[in-house]
């Protein structure tokens, strides 16, 4: 008699990830992977990419240090609790360009190297809010800028550490915020009114 190899048994946490990862969304759409949970978000409507559009201007003519952006460019962060690996997509991701991040990268990819992620907020702001503020802080990336479009307001997270970010500002939209090392310059907001 002889004694059969036994596979190990999927863990649900295997199986979310797979799940997720063959997932197809249709056209526009985004998925990702935030504390478990997958979510599915829409296209982005003209004002969010406005937004973007305006601070990606000021990032690539005023930063200090020469900045390269990706929009919607797949990150995989740490999780918590025994969760599967977060897989999040920032509405922008900035490097200093002679990292050259995102060349030959996978499309999903470690945050090794992001100097800021940006968000604006959409269909589900808090996810924005907390639960992907807590994964990129997690991650070790030094600034993450929320658009929050419900408060008319942005905030600059800065200081992270294993849970959370340490320092935040906060300005109303119209207002500037300054920007830390390795952008060092004051982003404007007055078109964002």
């Amino acid at each position: 008699m002889t004694a059969m190899a036994h596979e190990p048994m999927p863990t649900q946490d295997n199986t979310l990830l797979d799940g997720f990862l063959a997932l197809e969304t249709p056209t526009g759409f985004r998925a990702e992977l935030i504390e478990g949970e997958i979510v599915v978000t829409p296209p982005p409507d003209g004002d969010h990419e406005d937004y973007l559009s305006t601070v990606n201007r000021q990032v690539l003519r005023e930063s200090a240090t020469d900045m390269e952006w990706s929009g919607h460019k797949g990150l995989v962060l740490s999780s918590t609790g025994g969760l599967p690996t977060d897989h999040v997509v920032p509405d922008a991701t900035i490097a200093p360009r002679t990292l050259r991040l995102f060349r030959g990268a996978p499309p999903w990819m470690p945050s090794d190297g992001v100097a800021m992620v940006v968000e604006v907020t959409s269909s589900r702001p808090r996810k924005d809010r907390v639960a992907k503020r807590h994964g990129y802080a997690r991650a070790g990336i030094p600034l993450y800028l929320l658009i929050d479009r419900e408060k008319s307001a942005l905030t600059l997270f800065s200081d992270p550490t294993a849970e959370d970010y340490v320092a935040n500002i906060t300005v109303p939209f119209g207002k500037s915020v300054p920007l830390p090392a390795p952008f060092s310059f004051d982003l404007e907001t007055t078109d964002f009114l």
